[in-house]
């Protein structure tokens, strides 16, 4: 199996640069939010042949497709079809939508060559099945190593290292005053956050569908979010504390750095956004190694060169009881970055 690395993080994390860095490379595969947009069905616990594993990873991702339905696409929907309100942007498929206009300006002919291949493939477990389809698409592009990178990952560290024992892990993070303001203002987080709400008032599972009772129990203005296509003012113009972010990130760090913990030392590193920004030939060139690539100078100044700094530091601008709130909130993440060394 080729070399294959997982970033993961929180979300709003600068990890979305990381991935164009690394697209940079002619080495490496990049792969852009792949498990975010095909999601844990498409690592289905039995065997399966090339047609139902290509259904699992074409088939819609249907919160995001409601986000599209609704008019509330994200700037990570790559597909030009994404910012098209209802049923003009409607069902886009799962690998479309982030992946591979990542990799290329024609996703819809290279998912059309894709399905020629899968389909035929024979029964087999779904890590083969993906094995197989990262090395077809090394061979598409002349790439030797692979790098998964989808934000708001760190939950999925377990799935993915028992379906990949090999792997090796990427946490990155960023300093949490920032990364929570950036969350706030951010559709897909502030959709997060309620749809965790939701949970929390029902206590409904976090994948299974609410009875009758539980969306009789919800407040229009959350009840509403389970329509298809829902009122993007409900996510948009809804007042959410920016401490709720604090908590989010805390916790999403916090779990993160658990489920790593447990794999073995020499299968995972961390990256801090801002040593990326203050160092970042020293950080890519580590990166690289880790990613099994040679950091070769033209492509470590490509990626200087794609970083911004504009945004760091932004959370110092709200006022000091605002921002001391929102760092006791973050605290425990920073401990728990602290922890792990």
């Amino acid at each position: 199996m080729r070399s294959v690395t997982f970033v993961v993080g929180s979300g709003r994390c600068g990890s979305t640069a990381l991935s164009r860095i690394v697209h940079a490379h002619p080495d490496v595969l990049s792969l852009n939010e792949f498990w975010a947009s095909v999601g844990s069905r498409a690592l289905p616990g039995r065997a399966v042949d090339g047609a139902e594993f290509w259904r699992l990873v074409a088939d819609p991702h249907p919160a995001f497709d409601s986000m599209v339905r609704s008019g509330m696409p994200i700037p990570e929907f790559l597909h030009p079809r994404a910012a098209r309100r209802g049923e003009e942007g409607a069902g886009i498929p799962a690998l479309s939508l982030m992946a591979l206009p990542h990799l290329t300006d024609d996703p819809d002919g290279l998912l059309e060559e894709l399905k020629g291949t899968v389909t035929t493939w024979p029964r087999r477990t779904a890590p083969e099945h993906h094995a197989e389809l990262f090395d077809v698409l090394c061979a598409r592009f002349g790439r030797a190593a692979v790098v998964e990178r989808s934000g708001y990952s760190g939950h999925r560290v377990p799935q993915l290292h028992a379906a990949f024992p090999g792997a090796k892990f990427v946490h990155m993070f960023r300093d949490g005053p920032d990364c929570a303001l950036s969350m706030s203002r951010h559709a897909g987080f502030r959709l997060i956050l309620l749809q965790r709400e939701i949970l929390a008032r029902t206590g409904a599972a976090p994948a299974g569908p609410l009875t009758g009772e539980q969306v009789r129990s919800l407040p229009p203005e959350l009840a509403g979010l389970l329509d298809v296509p829902f009122d993007p003012a409900l996510v948009l113009d809804r007042h959410l504390p920016l401490a709720e972010f604090g908590a989010l990130w805390s916790q999403l760090v916090t779990e993160a750095v658990d489920h790593l913990s447990r794999l073995p030392q020499e299968q995972w590193v961390s990256l801090a956004y801002e040593d990326l920004l203050d160092a970042p030939r020293r950080e890519l060139s580590r990166i690289a190694a880790f990613f099994g690539v040679e950091p070769l100078p033209q492509w470590l100044d490509t990626g200087c060169a794609m970083l911004d700094a504009r945004h760091r530091g932004t959370a110092l601008r709200l006022p000091p009881g605002e921002l001391a709130t929102l760092r006791r909130q973050c605290a425990p993440g920073v401990q728990a970055l602290k922890a792990s060394g």
